[in-house]
């Protein structure tokens, strides 16, 4: 009843989801160039042989299921197209993704979208990861018989109250997928008790992300420019968090004389907006991506670009992640662990809570509890370059533990995998 009443709303609701839709497009929030995707009008041809869809959110989805990708094009033959949602997963992926892999916008949740997209795509078996359950997507590519399997399932708390209040829509979206793997335990004892069929858990996936990559040559040049002085970084910060940011380096530049703050927002579309907020608090800012150049007086490095921070974390031993002091969710800690940063994060990590509680009991990560806290952090880790290291060792030591993650995953998708590479569909749920 209530999937014919969401189905009966996307129909009649063309024309306001269409304005939608434009407004976006006019506030820069989709992509003008490839606008019909959303509309399920691909922009590339499908290619010949097998075709494995995989469908990710937005970027810390997709950047999670990069191994995954590489992996599947191993065997020859087959072609990955990855979906997104937003204009950031998208310019990511252009520079991310191995030949053999096509990106493509996600459709818009109506049927007529979804029919088209999945008309021309036509996959042998689709793969989505985290938690992003589209109805329509999900029922109308079950119908054709395309295998659906669900990688690094992920329920929170919000989400698990959410859906037990609609056992029977939860129910029916489960039951597309012949087969989901949760991210921990917790999520898949969840994805059961919702509905689920078929359940296991082989383990994190984001544990299995290469380290970020980097241009070695702008790192010696940047390294350089910047060697002797004491620095920070604050990743991928949301509106709020910069200030922030700004605060700490005007009470610390006294204490730690030369101090470079350097801070990655998540959208770089603000970059001009945040300039301006940090100059107003009479802080001295570079931009990145206006070209200017950091300088003794410098005393921020805002980057706002797209694609660099693995670049800008291995120039910092001292990491703070974003969204974790204002907003929820936080973000993912593992990619500066992995290159060996010391990490903090704020309470809000909802997205990544059961990581952040393994880092944080086992002294891999600080949690700090507010603004007052992180400065203290900060200072105490820019003081003590033993303490620094040791902190980064922790963090670096964690990010290995599931190392054997992808391998255990490519073991459960196997009975999925052989039958299409066989040329024949893979098997329905058991």
């Amino acid at each position: 009843m209530i999937l014919a009443l969401y189905r009966g709303l996307t129909t009649l609701g063309a024309p306001l989801i269409t304005f939608y839709l434009r407004r976006r497009k006019a506030l820069g929030k989709e992509d003008g160039p490839r606008f019909g995707e959303r509309y399920g009008m691909p922009s590339h041809p499908r290619p010949s042989g097998r075709l494995i869809w995989l469908h990710a959110a937005s970027v810390g989805e997709s950047v999670s299921m990069l191994p995954v990708v590489e992996r599947l094009l191993v065997d020859p033959g087959t072609s990955v197209l990855l979906t997104t949602g937003t204009v950031t997963s998208a310019r990511l992926m252009h520079e991310r993704l191995p030949p053999g892999a096509i990106h493509q916008y996600v459709p818009v949740d109506r049927l007529p979208w979804v029919r088209r997209f999945l008309d021309h795509w036509r996959p042998d078996l689709a793969l989505w990861a985290e938690s992003e359950f589209w109805p329509n997507l999900l029922t109308e590519a079950a119908g054709r018989g395309v295998p659906l399997i669900l990688l690094n399932g992920r329920i929170s708390d919000r989400s698990f109250a959410r859906w037990r209040r609609q056992p029977r829509l939860i129910g029916k979206l489960l039951a597309s997928f012949v087969l989901c793997l949760g991210q921990t335990p917790q999520d898949a004892g969840r994805l059961a008790e919702l509905g689920a069929r078929r359940v296991a858990c082989r383990g994190n996936l984001k544990f299995a992300a290469l380290p970020l990559p980097v241009d070695d040559g702008v790192l010696r040049r940047m390294a350089a420019g910047i060697e002797g002085r004491p620095r920070w970084l604050a990743a991928s910060t949301h509106a709020g968090e910069e200030a922030i940011a700004g605060r700490l380096h005007r009470s610390l530049a006294p204490r730690h004389p030369g101090l470079l703050t350097i801070i990655v927002p998540r959208h770089p579309s603000r970059g001009e907006a945040i300039a301006g907020e940090l100059a107003e608090m009479g802080l001295t800012v570079a931009r990145r991506a206006a070209g200017q150049p950091v300088e003794a007086a410098t005393d921020v490095l805002l980057a706002d670009t797209m694609g660099e921070l693995g670049l800008l974390i291995r120039l910092a031993p001292l990491v703070f992640m974003g969204k974790s002091l204002i907003g929820r969710g936080g973000q993912n800690p593992l990619e500066p662990a992995r290159l060996g940063a010391s990490v903090l994060f704020g309470p809000h990590m909802d997205n990544f809570a059961e990581i952040a509680d393994r880092m944080a009991s086992g002294g891999a990560a600080l949690q700090v509890a507010d603004e007052a806290v992180l400065i203290d952090a900060v200072s105490c880790r820019l003081a003590d370059p033993a303490l620094l290291a040791e902190c980064g060792a922790k963090a670096r030591a964690f990010a290995s533990v599931e190392d054997g993650v992808l391998d255990d995953v490519m073991r459960e998708l196997r009975p999925w995998l052989e039958p299409i590479a066989e040329g024949s569909h893979a098997p329905a749920s058991s």
